[in-house]
């Protein structure tokens, strides 16, 4: 059985990168680094090459995407890494892009999101030679607990799954939220990008979290669509965000990608507030965003970019939450003024008691405790 890694400590030894290849449309300027060298100057070996695929929205969605990159950016610094980008058009592209880093000779090849699950399976056993990860991978458990890829069969050595236990991360905006829910309308809402298990997750953590602090609150939901581009569609972003606060929602919290952008201009026009994903998108609405809950794929990226020039790689399933800090919400100065100290108070308890065990965060809306 296939072990599930689980990343401790700060994730300080974080590493990833891209390397220049030249083609391809929309490509990210490559960032070449000098390979490591001797303390005469001479190299002492090749750099390693990176390439990443960026997932649905590309860069400059001041989220997802734009925190993968920051991993990259900053492997590519410091590790010496030769790194490139690319930004698929569509699900065509992401598997021809990943087919051509490994025909160019990649050392390691990252798919950032859950849509290339199956493509980067088929690559991964197709070119055993070669690393590959992805960023939220679906993988499967077996009949009896081994690790399963996406397609039901077993897990390519070469492939590494980097997960997130998101729905902790979202309880805590979600107290957060309740919190501030209760002394007004008793009402939040929450905007889904596609309609998949892993958004589900960020629904029932921020459900529960509501509830836990705020058991008369009641949750508004709605979802963007069941295809991909639901996380690149601000127009609809806007219009569920007004739906909900037509309803009396006071903060609304989106894991919707690029189609967050919709809801931070509701929220604004509304004179509301709104709770970012995945980056700390205070920036989006100055004002009106009362906390963000952050993903480290940065930290991510940076990890398995590490590993794999040092050796380490190995192909499973490596899963960060509030115990590896791997998720988090934002409390600083920027936000300072949106958030009591009595508030602040209840959501770090919630985060000891969290990661001390003594209490879950759901996976999924049917696990939600409902008042």
């Amino acid at each position: 059985m296939r072990r599930l890694w689980a990343i401790a400590g700060g994730l300080a030894l974080l590493n990833v990168a891209l390397f220049g290849l030249g083609w391809g449309k929309r490509a990210a300027a490559p960032v070449v680094v000098r390979p490591p060298s001797d303390d005469a100057g001479a190299p002492v070996g090749p750099a390693l090459r990176v390439g990443l695929v960026f997932d649905v929205g590309g860069l400059g969605d001041k989220s997802f995407n734009d925190s993968a990159n920051r991993g990259l950016q900053r492997a590519a610094r410091e590790l010496g890494l030769r790194v490139e980008t690319r930004e698929p058009a569509g699900g065509a592209d992401r598997d021809a892009y990943m087919t051509r880093f490994a025909e160019d000779g990649a050392d390691l090849i990252i798919g950032v999101g859950f849509i290339f699950s199956d493509d980067i399976t088929r690559l991964a056993r197709a070119r055993p030679k070669t690393k590959f990860a992805c960023i939220d991978y679906a993988p499967r458990g077996g009949p009896n607990g081994e690790l399963l890829a996406s397609d039901g069969k077993p897990f390519p050595d070469n492939l590494v799954a980097l997960t997130f236990r998101e729905e902790e991360g979202s309880m805590l905006v979600g107290a957060l939220a309740g919190q501030r829910a209760a002394r007004g309308s008793k009402v939040v809402g929450f905007v889904g990008g596609m309609k998949i298990p892993l958004i589900e997750k960020f629904e029932a953590g921020y459900t529960q979290g509501v509830y836990s602090v705020c058991p008369a609150c009641k949750v508004v939901s709605a979802y963007a669509g069941s295809e991909p581009r639901a996380f690149a569609d601000p127009t609809m972003g806007r219009e569920l965000a007004m739906a909900e606060l037509r309803q009396g929602a006071e903060v609304i919290f989106h894991a919707s990608g690029k189609t967050g952008e919709g809801v931070f201009r509701a929220v604004s026009e509304a004179g509301k507030l709104a709770i970012g994903v995945d980056s700390d998108q205070a920036d989006e609405a100055p004002g009106r965003v009362l906390t963000s809950m952050v993903k480290g794929v940065d930290e991510a990226v940076f990890l398995i970019a590490a590993d794999t020039q040092a050796g380490r790689f190995t192909g499973g399933v490596r899963q960060l939450g509030l115990r590896e800090k791997g998720v988090s919400w934002i409390d600083d100065a920027r936000n300072q003024a949106l958030v009591s100290p009595a508030d602040r108070a209840v959501v770090e308890a919630l985060r000891g008691r969290i990661i001390a065990g003594e209490v879950r965060a759901p996976t999924s809306m049917a696990e939600v405790v409902r008042p």
